[in-house]
């Protein structure tokens, strides 16, 4: 019987990659590099930081030129907006974890002892990759790439104007996290018929999340989901209700 060598096992490792991602290298050390962590690299210079410095400069030229074509009457505060959000290590994380990244990423013993890796390290693999195909195939063949796996992302997150689009990044993540679409409650209402407050919690099934308070069912439901995202992302609600 045959035993694999480190070689060969590293081979098949890039090859199912390249499968699973959908882009195939002409130079594979381009992505054996995206795939190595700085922990089990032999020196810094031998891991994907590198890449993942140059990708994340193509990514945000990527994702700003999309953002430019399809919202030609949002304002540059808008459109930074977006882009801070859809490049943001979480959302490159997630896009990594629907491409299996965490199959491939090579790690030096205790990380991801767990059975998870940390968001971080799988958005920056994320960039990496976006670097090693910028490096084969050029501005082209990048951005086809990542249109592919974040265009249909893009394109909905900034389909809300202006940026007020909680409950838009709400459904996007509830779908891709939970496969579920969020529904919004009434849960108070207060005021005359001509000034009324309503009180409306976000619920992804039978979880609901920090009500909020607006002026409007409208107002109220975009602040009930910026608390779920809040929530989820664990970070402070932005919209706490009294009592």
């Amino acid at each position: 019987m045959t035993v694999p060598t480190a070689a060969s096992s590293l081979e098949a490792l890039l090859e199912e990659c390249q499968q699973a991602i959908g882009y195939r290298f002409g130079n594979p050390k381009l992505l054996e590099s995206a795939l190595t962590h700085a922990s089990t690299a032999p020196s810094r210079l031998g891991s994907n930081e590198r890449l993942e410095f140059l990708g994340d400069a193509v990514l945000g030229l990527i994702v700003c030129e999309r953002l430019y074509e399809k919202f030609p009457d949002y304002l540059e505060g808008e459109l930074t907006k977006l882009k801070s959000f859809i490049v943001s290590r979480r959302v490159c994380a997630q896009v990594a974890q629907t491409l299996g990244l965490e199959r491939f990423l090579r790690v030096g013993p205790g990380i991801g002892r767990f059975g998870t890796l940390p968001a971080n390290l799988l958005g920056d693999v994320f960039e990496a990759i976006v670097g090693a195909i910028y490096l084969d195939g050029g501005l082209e063949a990048a951005r086809a790439w990542v249109l592919q796996h974040m265009g249909s992302l893009i394109d909905h997150i900034g389909s809300t104007a202006p940026i007020e689009n909680a409950k838009s990044l709400l459904q996007h993540l509830a779908q891709k996290q939970f496969g579920t679409t969020p529904a919004y409650r009434v849960l108070d209402e207060k005021g005359p018929d001509h000034s009324k407050c309503f009180l409306v919690a976000a619920y992804l099934g039978e979880q609901g999340y920090p009500p909020a308070w607006g002026r409007s069912k409208k107002e109220a439901e975009q602040k009930a989901a910026a608390n779920a995202l809040a929530v989820l992302h664990h970070q402070p609600v932005p919209y706490p209700s009294p009592g």
